[in-house]
């Protein structure tokens, strides 16, 4: 298992524990073609609860730069963000970030500016105890 899926089962614990059906096979198109997910690195849940449905972008951050794994978790939202609205809007996606990588990375003035601009939403998760600390919309 690569860095980059390493808390994946983790956050998947954490949802289960959390009442949510989990299901991760999910395929999305857009224009006719097929968005491809590396669902063997870095994968989406999709877990319904009720009527809410997510789908979540788990990171890890343990790479040297954070700010790469950043540019690169900001992209992959945005690029599922707009499938997402097409194919099935009433989903809402997030972001999921070790509480580590939160309290020390996401803290910077410019990580904040780019959450709200981009309109990011957050689950922060603890990989070690299998929870989720705070949900941020």
């Amino acid at each position: 298992m690569t860095a980059k899926d390493k808390f994946h089962k983790q956050v998947k614990q954490a949802l289960i524990r959390d009442q949510w059906t989990v299901t991760e096979s999910f395929q999305m198109f857009f224009g006719g073609k097929r968005l491809e997910i590396d669902f063997a690195a870095e994968r989406l849940i999709f877990a319904d609860r009720g009527l809410e449905k997510i789908a979540i972008e788990v990171k890890s951050f343990l790479n040297p730069s954070p700010m790469t794994d950043f540019h690169n978790a900001v992209g992959q939202f945005l690029n599922y963000q707009v499938a997402l609205k097409r194919q099935e809007p009433d989903r809402r996606l997030y972001l999921a970030v070790p509480v580590e990588a939160y309290e020390d990375f996401f803290q910077s003035e410019f990580v904040q500016v780019a959450i709200e601009d981009h309109g990011l939403r957050l689950i922060v998760y603890d990989p070690f105890q299998e929870v989720i600390e705070q949900w941020i919309n």
